[in-house]
């Protein structure tokens, strides 16, 4: 389904990206229409793929999680990539996946609590996994930036 997004819904969006649990009265309020339009449009939204869901964000290093890396991953195969990609999201340390162009075939962002089980996922499940040929880990130091596109 093709949708072309006007002001209103770019307003929406927005209203949504800054606190998903927002009423939709209260967004309609601010935007000058009814309840009714907001929950129209937003179930449009959904109905074209606009909008994907909502999500709790958690705080990984309050969880205990105190190592994120990005793991980019040298394939032996380029024929390897859907393999490899799906056993990738059946590892829990691994939080995305991408396939990319340039030296990577594959760029993963996992999380961890310790150096240490950074170091025993490395060895003992990435670079376990057959397809993969080599891989070389960036540790986050820290994140400054963390958004969506802006609307």
């Amino acid at each position: 389904m093709d949708y072309e997004i006007d002001d209103v819904d770019r307003a929406i969006l927005r209203a949504l990206q800054a606190d998903a649990r927002t009423p939709f009265l209260e967004i309609a309020r601010a935007l000058g229409v009814s309840g009714g339009t907001i929950h129209l449009r937003v179930g449009r939204m959904k109905e074209a793929g606009l909008l994907k869901g909502t999500q709790v964000v958690l705080d990984h290093e309050k969880l205990g999680y105190g190592v994120s890396a990005f793991v980019g991953i040298i394939l032996s195969k380029a024929g390897a990539s859907v393999e490899t990609q799906q056993r990738l999201r059946a590892i829990p340390e691994i939080v995305e996946v991408h396939y990319t162009t340039g030296t990577y075939g594959l760029l993963a962002k996992v999380v961890v609590r310790t150096i240490p089980d950074l170091y025993a996922f490395l060895s003992e499940k990435l670079q376990a996994i057959e397809e993969i040929q080599s891989t070389e880990t960036f540790v986050i130091l820290h994140s400054s930036v963390g958004r969506d596109v802006s609307l």
